[in-house]
């Protein structure tokens, strides 16, 4: 078979880290996410996944398995609602959110680096609904791209916005908010001491050094998002799914817990007018 190798480097080599760990937990007999797409494309790339990034770890496995499932339910809450919604996937590397969600009728547009959308469309496989927009997520041009917003507009910022400088974060959700009425967004956010430490350059997995974290927003802070833009109507936290044995139930509730809650990532809904 045929292989590729990606020439990533910096913030566009992190996808790799979450698809190696979203592969890792497919393969799992009784995984916590349907993704056998993930694995598939872990054979397709010429890259050492296990000597760069580190053996498969259970905890990581599961709780990107756990964190793509919950923005995979918050897509199909929105487009039970608006069936032929676009769903903007910013940031969204070698996901495979689309074939997870399809309902047949919804419409994708991927918005990536250019580095990471060439490796994408050399992939994944073409769909007439899909397409994928070579351009940073702060190049707010995206929007233009959007080309039935009055049928519904979910986007969505995995992994992303804790990359992104606060202003860029601000704009990002104001123009969301400005363009998009009666849309919806999805975001996960990082605590304040791990995008310190990313900063310092101090958090590594395996030999990847985790690039730098500029926004963090605690899951007691939310309700700053409101002050935003006014036509944020709703800003709601979403908790992760029960996950499997101890490890997932450790996930799903170590929100209650307020030492636990400072060291987790937080999934975050914002409804527009």
């Amino acid at each position: 078979m045929t292989t590729v190798k990606p020439e990533l480097t910096g913030l566009p080599e992190t996808l790799l880290w979450t698809l190696w760990n979203r592969a890792c937990e497919a393969q799992h007999t009784d995984p916590v996410l349907d993704d056998p797409m993930a694995g598939e494309l872990v054979r397709a790339l010429d890259y050492p996944f296990e000597q760069r990034l580190g053996p498969p770890h259970p905890l990581f496995s599961q709780v990107q398995g756990l964190r793509s499932l919950t923005f995979d339910r918050a897509v199909r809450q929105y487009t039970d609602r608006y069936p032929e919604a676009t769903v903007v996937a910013l940031g969204e590397g070698l996901e495979t959110g689309f074939w997870r969600v399809d309902n047949g009728r919804l419409r994708w547009l991927s918005v990536d680096l250019p580095e990471a959308a060439a490796l994408r469309r050399e992939l994944l496989p073409e769909h007439p609904r899909v397409r994928i927009l070579a351009r940073s997520a702060t190049d707010l041009r995206w929007l233009d791209e959007i080309d039935t917003p009055e049928r519904g507009v979910i986007v969505t910022a995995q992994a992303l916005m804790m990359y992104l400088h606060p202003e860029e974060v601000r704009g990002i959700v104001a123009a969301c908010a400005e363009r998009l009425p009666g849309g919806a967004m999805v975001l996960d956010s990082m605590p304040r001491w791990i995008t310190g430490l990313t900063r310092e350059g101090r958090i590594r997995i395996g030999r990847l050094t985790i690039p730098p974290m500029y926004w963090s927003m605690a899951p007691g802070e939310r309700r700053t998002l409101y002050e935003v833009h006014p036509r944020i109507t709703e800003v709601r936290p979403l908790t992760m799914p029960r996950g499997r044995g101890t490890t997932g139930r450790f996930i799903q509730y170590q929100h209650l817990v307020p030492l636990f809650r400072s060291i987790s990532p937080a999934v975050t809904s914002l409804r527009f007018a």
